[in-house]
């Protein structure tokens, strides 16, 4: 069976670390439309009721989606995001091969982009 969610449900939702502590929540999710799947989540985090955020593109492989508490769970030290690549919500950035590489070498992601999809059959 597949698990497939709306996006708007997703928007919205708190983001966590593994030790629970709170790291923010989903901003935006950016789609690839060329290979048709979700490139990044934006991820608000750091400031107060919307003031002073941060955000971050964080590869969608990075975050595991906890369907018991509707939250995601993304496996970084709330430092690692304070040392971020980031931007300002009122100035997104570009996004060129370049900016998607960056973002996922620093999280420690293969980007998909450079994995081989399986054969149809095998899908």
């Amino acid at each position: 069976m597949m698990k497939v969610l709306s996006a708007t449900t997703l928007i919205g939702d708190d983001v966590v670390n593994s030790k629970g502590e709170d790291l923010g929540s989903i901003e935006e999710l950016m789609i690839d439309l060329d290979e048709g799947r979700v490139a990044y989540a934006v991820l608000s985090f750091g400031g107060f009721l919307g003031l002073g955020d941060k955000y971050f593109a964080i590869p969608w492989d990075a975050l595991t989606v906890d369907t018991v508490n509707e939250r995601f769970i993304l496996n970084v030290h709330k430092d690692t995001l304070k040392d971020a690549p980031g931007f300002d919500k009122d100035n997104w950035p570009e996004v060129t091969p370049d900016y998607a590489m960056r973002i996922y070498s620093y999280y420690g992601f293969e980007p998909y982009w450079d994995v081989a999809a399986p054969p149809i059959a095998e899908r």
